[in-house]
């Protein structure tokens, strides 16, 4: 009997041997046509059980990085000095930012503006790094003022309709660095990790703004957001364009002949995100959390939001893959762990639940707590899920000990 797929995903599961990620997860951050309809591109695992990622990972080991730290040396000539501030670093003050816009200005001479689409809900460690982040580099911030509302309702209906806590927020995460660029005539904005890294097709060469439809679109009207069209929504909520406009990519029009270009240092330096995590801690005073992150067992990574463990939860249940995997897979990657002690640790922490800030987080959105548990029963693929004895298990799992193995 063949089991129904949810999200269009690959029917038959199957795990990379070097990594252990399943081509079960998504290979886009953002995608605004989210439903069970869809047809979701996911990460390639060939033939051999060899990931994208994994590959990307041993291309990356034999890069001259010298060589490519002159290519931008070269880029940052071409655009240091031009201006009160020459390049734009959005970023909240984690890890990635810290290094980002603290090695751009005091190892390359650049004077980067920091931008950031804040949090939905700050964690009291999260918000003293990005304090830090600012005072220790002396950086001038650009900080989105939200419509809460508006920012509440949106995250609400893509819980409900889609299982996704962070649509919103990623969208508004990628989009608004580009548009603060335009407003202030800065044409060049950096980001930090490429998503080559995680087998993603993106290319870490597409520079011109143009060539990268992540960041523009053509058509509001096609847009959905939420699992709803954005006129739904604008009809239901009395919402307008100019509410929708912080999070949506710049539509081409707008953009004009501005000469953008958004660039990944992850391209031109050799990044490791233990040591873009070592080096926060020395240059910009960052501090891990408190406590072992729920899901996983790191305490550095995306500590800045109280909705994030969240989120990662709900890729749990709707690909079979938890913070636990995510973190793992990455530090396989960069040959800081082994497969053995990997599938240890997924066994150990994957799809523990996040109740630390689950009560407050389920309040300040207005669901109550029981419908997001059946919400997260509706939303699982039943070839990823089996009940047994009313109790969910995944069918399939990195360490071969599914109900279906």
């Amino acid at each position: 009997m063949s089991l129904k797929t949810l999200y269009g995903l690959p029917k038959k599961v199957i795990f990379c041997k070097k990594t252990l990620i399943s081509n079960q997860r998504p290979n886009s951050a953002i995608e605004f046509k989210h439903t069970s309809k869809s047809k979701k591109k996911t990460i390639n695992i060939d033939k051999n059980r060899i990931s994208d990622s994994w590959k990307f990972s041993r291309i990356k080991n034999k890069i001259n990085y010298k060589l490519r730290e002159k290519k931008l040396l070269r880029l940052l000539e071409k655009f240091r000095g031009k201006g009160d501030y020459d390049c734009i670093v959005p970023g909240s003050g984690g890890k990635d930012s810290c290094y980002a816009a603290h090695i751009l200005k005091f190892k390359y001479g650049m004077n980067p503006l920091t931008v950031t689409w804040p949090p939905i809900l700050y964690t009291s460690y999260g918000y003293e790094n990005f304090k830090n982040w600012l005072k220790t580099g002396d950086f001038r911030n650009l900080s989105a003022k939200r419509n809460e509302n508006f920012f509440k309702i949106l995250t609400k209906l893509s819980i409900k309709n889609l299982l996704h806590p962070f649509q919103t927020f990623i969208l508004g995460q990628k989009n608004f660095a580009p548009k603060i660029a335009l407003e202030n005539n800065i044409p060049l904005v950096f980001y930090g990790e490429n998503e080559a890294e995680h087998g993603n097709p993106i290319s870490d060469t597409r520079n011109s703004l143009r060539d990268n439809s992540y960041f523009i679109f053509k058509n509001f009207k096609d847009l959905r957001l939420g699992g709803l069209k954005v006129s739904e929504i604008m009809n239901e909520y009395n919402f307008n364009y100019k509410d929708f406009d912080d999070i949506l990519p710049l539509q081409e029009s707008r953009l004009g002949k501005f000469p953008l270009e958004v660039h990944y240092l992850g391209y031109y330096l050799k990044w490791i995100p233990q040591e873009t995590y070592y080096y926060a801690v020395e240059n910009c005073n960052f501090r891990p959390r408190p406590f072992r992150t729920q899901g996983t067992y790191s305490k550095y990574n995306s500590i800045d939001d109280k909705i994030d463990d969240l989120h990662y939860y709900t890729t749990f249940i709707k690909f079979g893959i938890g913070r636990a995997t995510y973190d793992v897979s990455q530090e396989i990657r960069n040959d800081h762990i082994s497969v053995e002690e990997g599938k240890k640790l997924i066994k150990k922490y994957d799809g523990e639940f996040p109740d630390r800030y689950f009560s407050e987080v389920m309040k300040y959105l207005k669901i109550k707590e029981e419908e997001f548990f059946k919400l997260c029963d509706k939303h699982r693929s039943p070839h990823l899920w089996k009940k047994v004895k009313k109790k969910w298990y995944l069918r399939h799992t990195a360490n071969c000990d599914g109900t279906d193995e």
